[in-house]
């Protein structure tokens, strides 16, 4: 099977992890048994700490904060295995989103 990175973006929040809705919370708590019914599998799910906390290299200069300005900002993503990319874009649809968007992406390798 094949692997894609499964990236989740959206408005960073002002509280953080704290300001998502308890819905969505619960939401992204199922997606791994969703997943397997798709007959794919979760490999690594990570949650990335807030933008604030980015530090980004360009050339020999080290700078505070992300690399490009956006309206939304990379907030975690997952590596999932599937068998093709139709069956990873249905993994990508199922992902819980509020006000961002849902990016699938073919690992090399």
């Amino acid at each position: 099977m094949a692997q894609y990175a499964i990236m989740i973006y959206e408005k960073e929040l002002p509280g953080g992890v704290a300001d998502i809705p308890p819905e969505i919370l619960e939401a992204h708590g199922r997606v791994p048994a969703q997943v397997e019914e798709l007959g794919a599998s979760i490999t690594q799910a990570l949650a990335l700490q807030p933008n604030a906390t980015a530090t980004s290299i360009r050339g020999d200069v080290v700078t505070d904060g992300p690399f490009v300005e956006s309206k939304e900002v990379l907030a975690g993503l997952f590596v999932v295995e599937a068998r093709d990319l139709d069956q990873a874009l249905a993994v990508g649809r199922i992902v819980p989103i509020m006000d961002g968007g849902v990016e699938v992406r073919p690992l090399l390798g």
